[in-house]
């Protein structure tokens, strides 16, 4: 059995302004004819399938189009929510068109139910949890603890009641601990959305989302594909793929991740300003890419964004680095993000008031902590 893994669409997204609706319709159709090429059975779609948890028109229409373009083809799609969707909304009319191979994760309502499939090695049971956290969880198991994103999970996962003589995958949305990060991605100060990988032992393959960069934790089959497009200035380094999985016998897995190419790159180039803008320095490039330009000449050049998008229009984002920047650049203090919200805010109220928080103080203030975060 031949499955796609695919994750964080984010279809509407905005990046500096630019719509990217055209970057994301073209991007879809290259993922169409990977699954065309690889002869695939289902797309595994890892949550994010949206920007925003109310998408717009044109962000509907697109994953629209997707899901009866793959329904036309008879190829299976197992879909989640995750963290930028609305569980509810995306899971809109899931019952209706189940019918037809399309198959939507309803919002968690505390049990996740296989969907059983078959080939010459035997059943495959496809589980689907959308992004959960603590408060997502807890409602449903009100005799057991529920502190952190782990707990919330193993909980999940547990109640599966996961038959391990069979061939299981999971589709998950969370952020598995030891995973790279990157700034287009939702960071929780001190950690706490961290699930453990152990979590996940009981199944052959997890295909996760969230994590924008296509990596392996823990172990090769814990995996996240990354997203189709790179969605920062600081994923330009990213070399963006879809992900085949190929399940044989149980225990015998082959992934192989498939390169895609954007209709328009997002790149850094950096030099002075007459430089950029001499033609033996663009020639051979794409000046149609999204573009940061970092430029080093000491002074300002009146202008800039201006002219050089005569050469470069879709220009994003301009900054300098030179002698004046480098000078009056603010060191900020970095915070470790190992530490929790209560250890930091521990630290900031004794170095205000000279002595630690009373018993009292400290158990108010995990509270509080513990509703805002809604853990």
């Amino acid at each position: 059995m031949r499955l796609i893994h695919i994750s964080d669409l984010h279809l509407g997204k905005r990046l500096n302004e630019y719509s990217l609706i055209e970057d994301q319709r073209y991007i879809l159709q290259q993922i169409i004819e990977v699954i065309d090429e690889r002869k695939a059975d289902a797309v595994l779609v890892a949550g994010d399938i949206y920007d925003k948890t109310v998408p717009s028109e044109e962000a509907m229409m697109l994953w629209d189009g997707f899901l009866n373009a793959l329904a036309r083809r008879g190829i299976l799609v197992f879909a989640i929510s995750g963290n930028h969707d609305s569980a509810v909304r995306f899971a809109n009319l899931g019952t209706l068109v189940s019918g037809a191979g399309i198959h939507l994760a309803a919002a968690y309502h505390g049990e996740v139910s296989p969907v059983v499939l078959s080939d010459e090695f035997g059943e495959v049971n496809v589980y689907m949890l959308p992004f959960v956290k603590p408060s997502t969880v807890r409602p449903f198991f009100p005799d057991d603890e529920v502190k952190s994103y782990t707990d919330a999970v193993r909980l999940a996962v547990a109640q599966m009641r996961v038959d391990e003589t069979k061939r299981n995958v999971l589709i998950a949305h969370q952020f598995v601990t030891g995973a790279q990060r990157c700034e287009s991605e939702e960071i929780v100060v001190g950690g706490v959305d961290n699930v453990d990988a152990g979590v996940f032992d009981t199944f052959d393959y997890v295909a996760l989302g969230h994590i924008h960069g296509p990596q392996s934790v823990t172990r090769e089959f814990v995996r996240y594909c990354g997203t189709p497009l790179k969605y920062s200035f600081s994923e330009k380094n990213h070399h963006k793929s879809v992900t085949v999985i190929e399940l044989l016998a149980k225990g015998e897995i082959r992934i192989e991740t498939v390169p895609l190419t954007p209709l328009h790159d997002l790149r850094e180039i950096r030099g002075m300003y007459e430089e950029v803008m001499s033609k033996s320095f663009y020639e051979g490039t794409d000046v149609t890419d999204y573009l940061h330009i970092v430029l080093t000449d000491e002074e300002d050049v009146p202008d800039a964004m201006a002219k050089l998008r005569i050469i470069y229009p879709n220009l994003m984002r301009l900054t300098y680095d030179n002698k004046r920047t480098r000078q009056s650049r603010v060191i900020e203090e970095v915070v470790d993000v190992r530490k929790s919200e209560f250890d930091l805010f521990s630290e900031f109220y004794e170095l205000q008031n000279n002595q630690p928080m009373s018993d009292k103080q400290q158990e108010f203030t995990r509270e509080l902590i513990q509703s805002i975060l809604g853990v």
